[in-house]
């Protein structure tokens, strides 16, 4: 039999790490802030000289189960992720990942162009391109004093 040394904290970070508002609350209204949806996936968001980039992880979503709105400034990505249908030989042990209904918002900044937004999935991440309008370059003047 082998010792194991007890850590206090790890249980409470293990606590708050599976402690939501969903799960307290169960789904909370629009009304409320909280989006009406079972989960939410991760997104990462950069930037280059070009375009804005949105890569969000979606494993096991088929590219007809999600939808990518723009309107007055706000970009919507939302969709669902189905449950496969359950193998009467597997007994599950633990389950972690999320199914349901999903949704996320990003407020667009000024200078973009969204006519040209366009949106690819590979290999379970959906990136999403918001390229900028090009800005006039505007060389400094010298005003003479008079």
């Amino acid at each position: 039999m082998s010792v194991i040394r007890w850590e206090p904290f790890y249980s409470m970070d293990d606590m708050f790490k599976n402690l939501s508002l969903p799960a307290l609350f169960g789904r909370l209204t629009p009304f409320s802030g909280y989006m009406n949806s079972d989960w939410s996936p991760s997104v990462d968001i950069s930037e280059s000289d070009e375009e804005y980039l949105i890569r969000a992880a979606l494993p096991a979503v088929k590219k007809e189960d999600v939808s990518v709105t723009v309107q007055d400034s706000l970009l919507t990505l939302s969709g669902e992720r189905r449950q496969k249908e359950e193998q009467n030989e597997e007994k599950f042990h633990k389950v972690e990942s999320y199914y349901g209904n999903f949704s996320r918002s990003f407020a667009l900044p000024e200078g973009i162009d969204s006519a040209a937004i366009r949106a690819e999935s590979k290999d379970g991440v959906l990136t999403i391109h918001v390229p900028k309008t090009k800005a006039e370059v505007r060389k400094p003047t010298t005003i003479k004093v008079q």
